[in-house]
């Protein structure tokens, strides 16, 4: 199968090694920005090119890409390469985004964050597929069961949850890494104390339901405590951030 990546960024720099390692063939990587076209090539040992008018035949496009870029993108490729199919990688954008434009579609979401420099173990990282039609969903299952060992059919209303819980679990849990950061900087203590106990927090929901494993005087609700700790942040809207957790843990415990 001749795969063309559309896009060069933190997903499209993984799955296209990913794709690369198992012997499929990427063809040719776009880019807007020619630096970031070549770069990924250069790693992939293909073609680059940033002008969408170059785009060679393909039998699948994956589109990895902002979400408000793909609608732009999509109508210029479909129009020119009407029996190819085309799948998005976006986590909350629905399959619907094709309809119109491409006559064989569908989502290729692996669900993961990812860094260019960071190289992923592809195969242990779930892989959600949709498809418009039977074309689009044999060439994508096919490609998600080449890549991943955890594979499964997913539509568009619920892969919306399904990436909303991931914002909770990554996203939103990275970003108390950088508040924890903050606080220990003002007072000279190095983030990297915590590793342990993030890894160990992290290790814990494999074995024990998240619920099972919260811990802290949130659980119990210790307004003393809580009190403290709150007088101790200086940020108004950590300071909230702080409380709503905490009175989200106590309920979830209540």
């Amino acid at each position: 199968m001749n795969i063309t990546l559309i896009g060069a960024g933190n997903l499209a720099t993984q799955l296209g090694k990913a794709l690369v390692a198992a012997g499929q063939h990427v063809q040719q990587v776009y880019s807007r920005t020619a630096i970031s076209a070549e770069t990924l090539a250069q790693a992939l040992h293909t073609e680059a090119t940033c002008d969408i008018g170059a785009v060679k035949d393909a039998d699948l496009y994956l589109m990895a890409v902002k979400d408000d870029a793909l609608p732009s993108l999509i109508a210029p490729l479909a129009a020119r390469h009407p029996d190819a199919t085309f799948a998005h990688t976006a986590g909350s954008v629905p399959m619907g985004v094709f309809e119109g434009h491409a006559r064989h579609y569908g989502v290729f979401y692996p669900m993961q964050t990812f860094s260019k420099s960071r190289n992923v173990d592809f195969s242990a990282i779930p892989c959600f597929v949709e498809a418009s039609d039977e074309t689009a969903r044999h060439q994508l299952l096919e490609l998600a069961q080449l890549l991943s060992r955890r594979v499964y059919e997913l539509d568009s209303e619920r892969r919306k949850h399904l990436h909303l819980a991931a914002v909770f679990a990554c996203n939103f849990a990275n970003h108390c890494y950088a508040l924890a950061a903050e606080q220990l900087a003002g007072q000279d203590i190095p983030f990297d104390v915590m590793l342990p106990l993030i890894d160990e927090t992290a290790q814990k929901v494999h074995h024990l339901t998240p619920q099972a494993a919260q811990t802290g005087p949130a659980v119990r609700y210790d307004r003393q405590v809580l009190d403290r700790q709150k007088a101790l942040i200086a940020d108004p809207l950590t300071r909230d951030i702080y409380e709503s957790l905490s009175l989200s843990i106590h309920r979830h415990h209540s």
